[in-house]
């Protein structure tokens, strides 16, 4: 017995969840299969491993779907300043500047899927398929059939694949990827600061790879330390006390003292990109499409950018009555998106490569580089608001604008 819909995401974290839910009021029916539901979210609970920094358009966004309450009545920690900097090399980057109140919000990425889910009940046009888990793709041009474990049949018109780098969706449907693996792994770590609430987060690079420091609410913090595989296996099997001795040898004095580790864990970094977003009847989003160093925090925001992109492009076509899984109206969303994606992946592979070169007088431009940039205003205003999503080419519901007319 099949159940028909004219779009299936396969894949209901971030990524796909905001799609479904732009999707509200387009006249299209849509089933979002998500193989396990997130643990539910209580304030006792330790601060997840897993954050991102969402930017501005991420608000606007989230905020236009209706998920952005769900987020604050939760927890989340805006940021009003970020610094980079290597050796004399420094640049404060302040909200201020540009006269805004926020550069952004650091938030766990459960608490933005569960702000997300929770707005399913109110969508006439969503049916929210968890837990199921995908068993077989069969994809089709013309449409499309997914056989869960459960027995059940969905069959539609459009398959999104929204089921993050290892993409089941994607693979069925034959679209490839460029990709290769980074120098380093991350070591991520959610620890307590002798520091009350901050405001601020950084980057500062060193000889052996950059660190992070990302505030959360209350004196918590998410430390990532960017190293060799080698050396972030050693780090991870060091006891709490030996780690914290470790942190306060590597971490700058600017962090403060830090009072213990709450949690840590750590993943590889790999880059990847779909050589083609779409094929008839088949169209890919958010890391399923790709995978980006996460340096700047920008593999959210673009993806968020991809689902509400796509969703101005099917709404569109629905309006027009043109059909919704043609080459013709997803290639539009692939020209809104893949360039400007490739850029990003571009300029976080370039400060990667540039910064993680130990050279003397590469080391000496670098720090000419950034002092500079901290003196040219227009210079750092103008890459404020391009990484805030202030400016630059963006999707309506980006800009908060409505999809329809």
């Amino acid at each position: 017995m099949s159940e028909r819909y004219d779009i299936a995401i396969v894949g209901g974290g971030m990524v796909g969840a905001t799609l479904a839910c732009a999707l509200e009021g387009t006249g299209l029916r849509v089933a979002v299969i998500e193989g396990a539901p997130p643990p539910a979210f209580s304030p006792e609970q330790p601060h997840d491993l897993r954050v991102s920094a969402v930017s501005i358009a991420s608000v606007s966004i989230l905020d236009s779907v209706g998920a952005w309450a769900g987020v604050v009545s939760r927890r989340c920690c805006p940021f009003r300043r970020m610094r980079v900097w290597e050796d004399r090399g420094d640049v404060l980057f302040s909200s201020e500047d540009i006269h805004e109140e926020v550069l952004g919000y650091i938030v766990e990425n459960r608490v933005l899927q569960l702000a997300l889910i929770d707005r399913f009940p109110a969508l006439s046009c969503v049916d929210f398929l968890c837990p199921a888990k995908t068993r077989k793709i069969d994809y089709g041009s013309q449409g499309s059939r997914i056989g869960l474990e459960d027995g059940r049949t969905i069959e539609a018109r459009l398959l999104v694949a929204a089921d993050g780098g290892q993409s089941q969706a994607r693979q069925a449907c034959g679209m490839g990827v460029s990709s290769w693996d980074y120098e380093h792994h991350a070591l991520v770590l959610t620890v307590e600061t002798a520091y009350p609430q901050q405001d601020l987060t950084w980057q500062r690079f060193t000889p052996h790879g950059p660190q992070a420091f990302l505030p959360l609410d209350g004196p918590n913090a998410s430390l990532v330390w960017y190293e060799a595989p080698e050396r972030v296996k050693w780090l991870l099997s060091l006891p709490d006390e030996a780690l914290l001795s470790e942190l306060g040898r590597e971490f700058p004095v600017e962090l403060g003292e830090i009072r213990s580790i709450v949690s840590r864990g750590s993943f590889p970094l790999r880059r990847q990109h779909a050589l083609r977003y779409y094929k008839e009847g088949a169209v890919l989003v958010g890391d399923a499409a790709h995978m980006i160093h996460p340096l700047a925090g920008q593999g959210v925001n673009i993806g968020l950018l991809d689902a509400a992109a796509l969703a101005e492009v099917l709404a569109k076509a629905r309006r027009a009555g043109r059909d919704i899984g043609s080459s013709a109206v997803l290639r539009e969303y692939e020209s809104m998106r893949r360039n400007s994606n490739l850029l990003m992946m571009t300029a976080m592979d370039f400060f990667y490569r540039a910064f993680g070169n130990a050279n003397v007088p590469l080391r000496f431009v670098r720090n000419l580089g950034l002092g500079l940039a901290e003196r040219i205003t227009p210079a750092k205003k103008l890459v404020m608001r391009y990484a805030m999503g202030l400016d630059g080419s963006l999707p309506k519901l980006a800009r908060g604008e409505s999809l329809g007319g």
